[in-house]
């Protein structure tokens, strides 16, 4: 992980990745964004067991990117990016691909991290590894499930 400045921008429906995202930013002493969709998702939105419910359909379309609300405006600032979600059918949320996406992230150290209900990341490192240049520094994807401050702050300490 570079030493320069650090980013932890987040995707949350239910509040369970935000509060991940602030407890990483605390540890990681960085700066924080929310990723807001541009259309705020429903109660009925986020029925998976709806075949015809907004999330069901964005994820069973790869090419799918829900638009966002706001852009980070100093993202060329940053050399550290953590992006946090919850796992949505055993990979990141189609937005989070919509985020990688909306900037050049050639250069910076990017830090997958997540929550879930009980899945894990499934193939979520290799389909984001594909919304970025090939000159994004990836680190693996950190599951922030049960962890406190100082279990993060003890990951944070390894990566350097």
């Amino acid at each position: 992980m570079q030493q320069g400045k650090k980013l932890v921008a987040y995707f949350s429906c239910s509040g369970v990745t935000a509060r991940a995202a602030k407890m990483l930013a605390e540890a990681a002493v960085a700066d924080l964004f929310e990723i807001v969709p541009a259309q705020p998702y429903t109660a009925g939105d986020l029925d998976w067991t709806d075949k015809n419910s907004r999330t069901t359909k964005e994820m069973n379309d790869a090419a799918c990117r829900p638009a966002i609300a706001e852009k980070v405006q100093n993202m060329d600032e940053y050399d550290t990016v953590f992006i946090g979600f919850p796992i949505w059918w055993y990979v990141a949320p189609r937005i989070i691909q919509t985020f990688l996406e909306s900037y050049d992230f050639s250069g910076k150290t990017v830090v997958p991290f997540f929550t879930s209900g009980g899945s894990g990341a499934g193939k979520t490192d290799e389909i984001l590894h594909r919304s970025c240049s090939p000159q994004t520094k990836w680190l693996a994807s950190y599951n922030m499930n049960g962890k406190n401050a100082a279990s993060v702050r003890n990951w944070l300490q390894k990566m350097k």
